[in-house]
């Protein structure tokens, strides 16, 4: 059985050679191409992308944006908003996208995310909860109620 392996990606020409095969794959705002071109540095390993490889091509990824406390609307402690997570149509429905979520629930902070392209089943799916706010409906995990699901996303 493959598990699907989450790595940080690095922002380099390749990488961005990669993100060019996610333009056409739905809704622009989907297109994470304009977040990598505005902070493109040479093979630089802090960026907030993160993705699945199988065999030698970028299949599935999201970004990852810590948010301190005082910016956090979760909850009294720091959060993690996941932005844009997407799998190319030939890759959806093998896991990928739940590997992903997984890998952000690993970090043991609640998670919050916006669902977008008729998505909401998918983050009802993996344990988040919608919640009302200023924009229309965000979705949130809370570690504390899904403590199985963070162990499993520590091993994804």
């Amino acid at each position: 059985m493959y598990f699907p392996k989450v790595e940080r990606l690095r922002i380099n020409y390749k990488t961005l050679e990669e993100f060019k095969k996610f333009k056409g794959c739905g809704a622009q705002e989907l297109s994470m191409l304009e977040d990598l071109q505005g902070t493109l540095a040479e093979n630089d390993c802090n960026s907030p992308f993160y993705g699945i490889y199988y065999g030698e091509s970028l299949v599935a990824r999201m970004s990852l944006y810590m948010q301190p406390q005082s910016e956090s609307a979760v909850s009294d402690y720091p959060c993690v908003e996941l932005f844009k997570l997407e799998v190319l149509p030939e890759f959806q429905r093998h896991g990928f996208g739940t590997a992903l979520v997984a890998y952000a629930k690993s970090l043991g902070l609640p998670v919050k995310t916006t669902p977008r392209v008729h998505s909401e089943r998918f983050w009802e799916k993996q344990g988040f909860q919608a919640v009302p706010d200023p924009n229309g409906v965000s979705y949130i995990w809370q570690p504390h109620e899904n403590t199985e699901d963070v162990s499993q996303g520590a091993s994804a």
